[in-house]
């Protein structure tokens, strides 16, 4: 059974995300921010990682002005050197949300910092919109060529083909303009991130479970390369 970890935010329960990972297979690891780890440590006792949603990421990441307020610093000064290892390493990895972003982030991209209309004043419900899936991409044949899908939306960051790192292809896209809502990597093996939820997966098309498999699938994989 291959190891994910789960990166997280201190606070978070991470439920639907164990919840997913059991159910395609995987034993799931919670990793909180720890200022004291060694990364190449945590990362030699997972087969995947799966970058949970949550805060901003603080501007300074990407070239911008540091912000002093910004929500989650401990887990940027964590997660940013554990996605740039795990890259190294061609380990599997799914982004979500933030997780999308921070792949972005750390492969040299940028992001717009508000975006309206893609998170709903209430926090805890989701807005939903449509996105266009690229024919051809790997994320295509994962959702069986269904060009457009329905999915939600809980973020208020993104980036577009502009801010895109080039070693990333969009995979689809926003139906009213170039804001990009999936990812996959042109450099590695198994790197792909959406900038929905597929863990909610009452609010999503059921094919979603298909990225979830793909990382186990991949990870299982991984986990039979020699060191």
């Amino acid at each position: 059974m291959p190891v994910v970890g789960i990166s997280i935010s201190g606070k978070a329960k991470g439920a639907r995300y164990i919840r997913v990972v059991e159910k395609v297979g995987g034993e799931p690891v919670l990793l909180r921010p720890d200022p004291e780890a060694d990364i190449p440590t945590v990362l030699d006792g997972i087969d995947g990682l799966l970058l949970s949603g949550g805060e901003d990421i603080n501007p300074h990441y990407y070239e911008e002005p540091f912000l002093d307020a910004t929500p989650d610093r401990e887990r940027d000064a964590f997660e940013i050197p554990l996605i740039r290892e795990a890259l190294r390493r061609d380990m599997p990895m799914f982004g979500v949300c933030r997780g999308m972003e921070a792949i972005n982030v750390v492969m040299g991209g940028k992001l717009t910092r508000n975006i309206e209309g893609h998170r709903s004043a209430d926090l805890v419900k989701s807005v939903f919109h449509d996105v266009y899936i690229a024919p051809g991409s790997r994320l295509g044949a994962i959702f069986g060529g269904a060009p457009i899908m329905r999915v939600n939306s809980r973020h208020h960051q993104g980036f577009t083909q502009a801010q895109k790192a080039r070693g990333l292809l969009a995979s689809a896209y926003v139906l009213d303009g170039d804001l990009i809502e999936a990812v996959e990597s042109l450099e590695h093996t198994w790197v792909f991130g959406v900038q929905w939820h597929p863990e909610r997966e009452s609010e999503n098309h059921p094919k979603n479970v298909n990225l979830f498999h793909g990382l186990i699938e991949a990870a299982e994989r991984f986990s039979k390369v020699p060191a």
